[in-house]
């Protein structure tokens, strides 16, 4: 099973924008990245906090000519310009004029760094010396290895103790494979066998049990494996060995292909494939996309809707590309690989939210059935692209139809039948595949309303998220109908139920609240249990206020604390503890606090949110902190009402969003100054408790301190 995750934006456009000329390389230690722009700087970044961490740049008239990398083991930096000057410089330096400098004899093609192995560089010419050899002597001859050939892609492994250079070249269009491993002095050259009708666009490779996999990326739309054997022994060939390769993969899903631009490997059985996906019909576009190669199948993409420069880069469960003229990090991850997995019904107890990643509208009839046959006992066999067959289980009864089956049969079914049916697949479904087997129904019954705009089964909808536990990537699409359809109560069920709703999501969820009428709100069958027991209103819409213990705060003591005289202090009162939402939009907005986020994705979308509706929203955060601090445990009464944390986490981010607007908004200015003067009454407050606390303290380490039968009565005067 793979997915990707959250995306945001590392680097923004740079007096260039993005393109070819950038390159990205692993930094000096985890969360670090290098990243190299051709002929001007090298930047390094912290990537979870999305800001550069040094920056060093080549003078006037000089060209940074090879990516900039890290040696893992001295922790510094290298770098080459001009073809043949080596630099070597660490963090503290900051002029590169004044660093570790050597000229070379040759001109260089890239330098690879190994966490173990130590850098290792390669010449134009094909030569190989590792950086400490190459120290010794930057004036050695380089031996020119290739002949007339250009060299179109390197990469570095270690096997073992022993770091393996391989590289490819083209000449006359043929291409040709080389392997080297350098501190034995071994070369192996070999041919890759041609193609009439497709030639390599990119390579990548791993080193696995001795051997080499090279994955070659054709026009064809296909991927190639090709397999080496790592020899032991350090002579070279006499005979030229003709590599023969395989089909590991076609790029194509339902009538629509990829035209790939960049491969990496993710692991044994997972790549990554940034391209050009075409559909008849419509206008290509691009996208990253993530393959199973042991079954074929394509797990889970996203449209890039600004483009690319074709680049792609991974590492540590992160993707790197140019995205529009930024620099933007995708997360993802990938599971254990198996045909349950591959057909998005993976069972693991461990885990509630199971993904169904193959979009299920993109797949023809015979496909949908197949995929969905992964049943409890499954014998595993890829025969061809997308064309997965399994079988079933001995012990299975044989009149069972699969899951796919039956939703297939009743994909023209009338409404009746197929709720009736599907209420029985799910109450039928065994314990073990009962959350994947949710989460195929909801995809038939949200596959109808697509295809059906006046079928929308909001009960049995609703009914499915009472009884069941699921998840947003088991139905990715049920909130974007629900959105569509204007369900608020269906919403509110999702964010309160859904523990991994992604950021953009949850603010369209709170832009959707915000913007309704308050008079369609009262409509609406909305659960306000969160907000009843301290918001209570009447048949005017006038709060009714009940008697409540106020938490160490006086009209007096604000007044005193804050400098404000009496009367502005009791407008202030008037005006803070009235709602400024009715009952069904603040049961909503409890929904959005509760929803699971990340601050780092969600900042960019909140910055989006209207002026009027961030006003609106923060007022109604400020009344629940007010209503918070006059409890005397900060907690508000009732089932699912949001906490003291979650008030202020959402009011600290949405302040950051949004400052700037309301600092420039005249209906923004009382809110703000009110918001300030009771944050610091607050802040004072809290003060003059820990001054008692500590003379609290004291008094019970005296207390300890006296004899037990001893009788005595003492006037302690605290200051």
């Amino acid at each position: 099973m793979a997915a990707l995750c959250e995306s945001f934006t590392l680097r923004g456009p740079g007096p260039g924008g993005g393109g070819p000329g950038l390159c990205l390389e692993p930094g000096p230690g985890h969360d670090l990245v290098l990243l190299t722009e051709r002929g001007r700087a090298a930047t390094l970044f912290k990537i979870s906090d999305q800001k550069p961490l040094g920056c060093w740049s080549v003078k006037h008239g000089q060209i940074l000519t090879c990516p900039v990398v890290c040696n893992f083991e001295t922790h510094e930096y290298i770098a080459v310009h001009d073809d043949k000057v080596l630099r070597i410089w660490k963090n503290e330096d900051i002029n590169l004029d004044k660093a570790f400098k050597a000229t070379l004899s040759a001109d260089v093609y890239r330098i690879h760094s190994l966490p173990q192995g130590g850098p290792v560089v390669l010449f134009r010419g094909g030569g190989v010396r590792t950086l400490d050899v190459l120290l010794e002597a930057p004036q050695q001859e380089i031996e020119n290895v290739v002949s007339g050939e250009a060299i179109r892609w390197s990469g570095a492994f270690m096997e073992g103790q022993q770091p393996v250079l391989i590289f490819t070249t083209e000449k006359d269009g043929e291409f040709f494979v080389y392997v080297q491993k350098p501190k034995l002095g071994s070369l192996h050259r070999y041919k890759l066998e041609q193609q009439e009708s497709a030639k390599p666009l990119c390579f990548t490779a791993h080193v696995t049990n001795q051997t080499v996999t090279l994955l070659c990326l054709y026009s064809n739309d296909s991927v190639y494996q090709v397999l080496i054997p790592l020899q032991q022994d350090t002579e070279e060939e006499e005979e030229e060995e003709i590599l023969s390769k395989s089909l590991l993969l076609n790029l194509s899903v339902s009538g629509a292909v990829l035209k790939g631009t960049s491969l990496v490997v993710l692991d044994k059985d997972h790549v990554a494939v940034l391209g050009s996906l075409a559909a008849p019909g419509k206008e290509p576009r691009e996208c990253l996309t993530i393959w199973n190669t042991k079954f074929q199948t394509l797990q889970t993409s996203k449209e890039l809707p600004l483009g690319t420069s074709g680049q792609l880069w991974c590492y540590e469960e992160k993707f790197f590309l140019i995205h529009g003229k930024v620099l933007t990090v995708i997360l993802y991850k990938c599971e254990t690989s198996s045909l349950a997995a591959a057909v998005g019904k993976l069972k693991d107890s461990q885990t509630p939210d199971v993904s169904l990643f193959l979009n299920w509208n993109t797949l023809e009839d015979e496909e949908l059935m197949v995929s969905f046959q992964s049943q409890e006992s499954v014998a595993l066999k890829a025969e061809s692209r997308m064309n997965l067959r399994s079988r079933r289980s001995t012990a299975e009864q044989p009149m069972t139809l699969p899951v796919g089956q039956l939703l297939l049969n009743l994909k023209n079914a009338s409404t009746y039948v197929l709720e009736n049916e599907l209420k029985k697949l799910m109450a039928k479904a065994p314990a073990p595949d009962l959350q994947a087997t949710i989460g195929c129904v909801v995809t038939a019954l949200i596959d109808r309303c697509k295809r059906n705009p006046k079928y929308y089964p909001q009960n049995f909808l609703q009914q499915i998220l009472e009884t069941h536990e699921l998840s947003y990537s088991l139905c990715p699409d049920l909130m974007t109908v629900a959105l569509e359809k204007k369900d608020m109560p269906l919403l509110q069920m999702c964010l309160e139920r859904f523990p991994d709703i992604p950021e953009e999501v949850t603010y369209t969820c709170l832009k959707a609240f915000l913007s309704m009428s308050e008079a369609h709100l009262q409509t609406l069958d909305v659960n306000v249990d969160s907000v009843i027991c301290y918001i209570d209103v009447d048949m005017d819409d006038q709060e009714v206020k009940t008697e409540i213990v106020e938490n160490g705060f006086s009209a007096e003591m604000d007044q005193d604390m804050c400098d404000t005289k009496m009367p502005e202090e009791s407008h202030f009162r008037s005006r803070g503890e009235s709602c400024p939402v009715g009952l069904q939009k603040a049961a909503l907005l409890n929904a959005v606090l509760h929803s699971a986020y990340t601050e780092t994705f969600l900042l960019p979308h909140l910055k989006n949110l209207p002026a009027q509706q961030a006003i609106l929203f923060l007022r109604y955060l400020y009344y629940l902190y007010v209503k918070c601090s006059e409890k005397v445990n900060t907690t508000l009464p009732g089932i699912r009402s949001p906490t003291i944390n979650q008030i202020m986490d959402w009011m600290c981010l949405l302040l950051d969003a949004q400052f700037t607007v309301m600092v420039m908004l005249p209906e923004a200015k009382e809110l703000l100054s009110n918001l300030h003067k009771f944050v610091r009454a607050q802040v004072r407050f809290y003060s003059e408790l820990n001054k008692i606390e500590g003379s609290l303290q004291e008094l019970q380490r005296l207390n300890h301190l006296r004899e037990s039968q001893t009788y005595s009565i003492e006037v302690l005067e605290i200051i």
